[in-house]
């Protein structure tokens, strides 16, 4: 994907200023307010959304074929953001407003008193209709995802080579799946819905997924779960602060991202294990020893699918932050069940 990285990093500054001077002129198209993730706990709501032109893409397909992809995957990263927009959040008498930034995207974080916490279980969202800026529909309702039960643990997974087929230490081979397949015909690591659907007793449990593709992938990530039948679950993806340095790093950027946003997690549900699951391709071992050393009795087991030729050093590294029965560095899914049967689900 660094091709691709490299293409949004250079074109950015004509992308926004094309997209002011289209608002200056009432050009936009009507615009949509996107809402990636909406997750509560007992006293704070965390939102992140973006706002885009609709622009109208047809559905995937396991029909379109290469040049088609290659046609929709254009446009989803040509297409236009929209910085500097107003969104409205309303939650049970609050009412807060987000401004967008210059990849269109907003977030907040925000306290809630306990009763509101409790009782309310939907956010609604309206793009606030500035000049130069129509809604596609006037406002959209989410419902806000808890995590407040005694599970016996939740899931935080990476995405890239650990549940679909990516290459991603091959930019070649990584680019090419990128752009000419689609959420219908990229393909799953054999036997990962049946794993996945092991550890969260059928997607009871919750189940996080981390990755550092960025958020013009979101609704290809969540039809792909889907459509394979992996657990569904809160996706959170890279942000892309523009600037040549982190476009050319490999996968599109510092990995340092992973490490805050599972970090966040743990601290958004400070009662719940977690159970972590990567690839050898990339950062994962690094990523999962530095969030042990922060929430070791936190990390009920790590399960780490092994790319490419096996590191020694490297997993001695990893190897030692936890007991044996908890580090599972493994070839295929059926290694993982086997382990999982026997240590994780009862």
């Amino acid at each position: 994907m660094k091709q691709i990285y490299l293409f949004r990093g250079l074109t950015w500054p004509f992308r926004y200023f094309f997209s002011i001077l289209k608002r200056k002129l009432g050009k936009l198209d009507l615009l949509r307010v996107e809402v990636f993730v909406v997750l509560g706990n007992s006293s704070h709501l965390f939102v992140k959304g973006r706002v885009i032109e609709a622009y109208k893409q047809s559905r995937p397909s396991d029909k379109h074929n290469t040049l088609h992809n290659i046609l929709a995957t254009l446009r989803r990263y040509a297409g236009s953001s929209v910085p500097d927009a107003r969104v409205e959040l309303r939650i049970a008498g609050l009412n807060k407003q987000l401004v967008t930034d210059e990849e269109g995207v907003f977030e907040g974080l925000y306290d809630l008193d306990e009763k509101t916490s409790e009782s309310t279980k939907t956010v609604q969202f309206s793009l606030l209709a500035d000049e130069g800026l129509k809604p596609e529909v006037p406002s959209i309702t989410k419902e806000i995802l808890r995590f407040q039960k005694n599970y016996p643990h939740g899931i935080i997974s990476d995405i890239d080579d650990t549940i679909i087929v990516s290459k991603a230490t091959n930019i070649q081979e990584k680019f090419w799946l990128s752009v000419s397949k689609n959420a219908y015909t990229r393909r799953p690591l054999p036997g990962v819905s049946e794993f996945y659907r092991l550890l969260s007793a059928n997607a009871q449990y919750p189940v996080f997924y981390v990755s550092s593709s960025d958020w013009n992938l979101f609704d290809l990530i969540q039809d792909f779960l889907k459509y394979r039948e992996i657990p569904v679950g809160p996706i959170l993806l890279k942000d892309r602060h523009m600037d040549l340095k982190n476009i050319w790093k490999s996968g599109g950027g510092s990995h340092k991202h992973k490490v805050e946003k599972i970090s966040f997690l743990m601290d958004f549900y400070p009662n719940l294990n977690f159970v972590l699951l990567g690839d050898s391709g990339q950062h994962d071992p690094e990523i999962y020893a530095e969030i042990i050393s922060k929430y070791k009795h936190r990390v009920e087991a790590v399960y780490i699918r092994q790319v490419g030729t096996k590191d020694p050093i490297r997993e001695e590294e990893l190897n030692k932050l936890l007991p044996s029965n908890k580090i599972v560095w493994i070839k295929n899914s059926t290694e993982a069940i086997e382990h999982a049967k026997v240590h994780l689900v009862h």
